[in-house]
């Protein structure tokens, strides 16, 4: 790749992780990719108070432009200056004139820079497409030179085929071992299981199946609920709402509890090989994850060993009710060995790198 290799990337927030699930992904990509020699701008909006609620100040490793959420001319001043980057990434979830940006970037590619759609929640973008076939992103798919995604595996990749993609590549969450790693227990988040996840329309039937029915079930252990939203939601006696957890606290409320749950998003747990950033931050802490169950896991943690699986509430009740310090500590710190061994940013980073330069040309050579 050549050096250095400029990236503009239009995205929700890299300054900030309120209600931005995926600030931890671009951080640990981006951030190894600017290690790798890549010039980082990442465009994104003022939108949803995001801005108000900063946990990371503008890193040495990208440049940030921030621009008004109300359609004025600095969006077109942010395209105008991405185009002239060698490579243009427009994510999924920006939040604001998400069609508008897709169709602008799209077209950069015929004359101009690589161009790619990298998408943080492919399974939900799938299933829209199936739904309304005429979705103005269908048309848009054959012209981005790559697709991303963050996790999905062949189903989403051969879904992504269908639809005319040139190229689409999984690059899937992973551990920065520099920001997510184990520390003193806490006393704000002493528990004997915890899960974080802010409260989503496509999440709340699963957090009820899996932890507060689950917590019903084990009315004498503790359970510690944190992320946004679940304020107003009826919880069970022995459930303590921690709220927002911001991503400074998240080693301490990874290496506090007994156990650590993960709950995917429906449609993610439906197509499988989507682990989500709480998996490798939680396994990078070294905490005693109990996931629900899901295809694929098996390719990030092994069952048993490294990672507990539980297919509803009644088995994580039971492994909660049966798992002691010992165990949860052993299977903790082979999930770290794992993570840090073969789930890596820099790893992911540089198998990014090979897509990129091992396609480039054939691409460009199609258009």
């Amino acid at each position: 790749m050549m050096d250095p290799f400029r990236i503009a990337f239009f995205g929700s927030s890299l300054l900030s992780a309120y209600w931005n699930g995926a600030a931890t992904y671009y951080r640990g990509i981006l951030k190894e990719l600017a290690a790798r020699g890549a010039r980082i701008t990442f465009f994104e909006p003022d939108a949803y108070d995001r801005q108000k609620h900063r946990d990371l100040e503008e890193p040495p490793w990208a440049r940030v432009v921030v621009y008004g959420a109300e359609g004025d001319a600095e969006l077109l001043r942010a395209l105008e200056e991405a185009r002239r980057a060698d490579m243009v990434i427009k994510a999924s979830g920006v939040g604001v004139f998400d069609e508008f940006l897709e169709a602008e970037i799209s077209g950069f590619g015929r004359f101009g820079p690589l161009t790619a759609f990298w998408d943080v929640d492919a399974p939900a973008t799938l299933d829209r497409l199936e739904r309304d076939p005429g979705d103005p992103f269908a048309s848009l798919i054959p012209k981005f030179h790559f697709i991303f995604t963050y996790g999905g595996g062949d189903p989403v990749v051969t879904g992504y085929r269908r639809w005319g993609a040139r190229m689409c590549a999984p690059i899937y969450n992973a551990l920065d071992p520099a920001t997510h790693y184990r520390v003193p227990p806490d006393s704000r988040f002493p528990a004997d299981l915890a899960f974080l996840g802010n409260r989503l329309p496509d999440r709340e039937a699963r957090v009820q199946s899996f932890f507060i029915d689950a917590a019903h079930r084990e009315s004498r252990r503790a359970f510690l609920l944190g992320g946004s939203g679940w304020h107003d939601k009826p919880l069970p006696s022995n459930v303590r709402y921690a709220g927002h957890v911001g991503t400074n606290d998240h080693n301490a409320f990874n290496s506090t509890p007994r156990a650590v749950l993960n709950i995917s998003r429906e449609s993610m747990a439906r197509y499988g090989y989507s682990p989500a950033t709480r998996v490798f931050e939680a396994a990078g802490a070294g905490a005693c994850l109990i996931t629900d169950a899901w295809r694929g896991i098996e390719l990030f943690l092994e069952p048993g060993r490294e990672v507990l699986v539980a297919r509803d509430g009644g088995e994580v009740a039971s492994i909660t009710r049966s798992l002691d310090d010992a165990r949860a500590r052993a299977i903790g710190e082979a999930a770290l060995r794992r993570v840090l061994a073969h789930h890596t940013y820099a790893g992911r980073a540089a198998e990014w790198e090979a897509i990129v330069t091992g396609n480039a040309k054939s691409l460009y050579a199609r258009q």
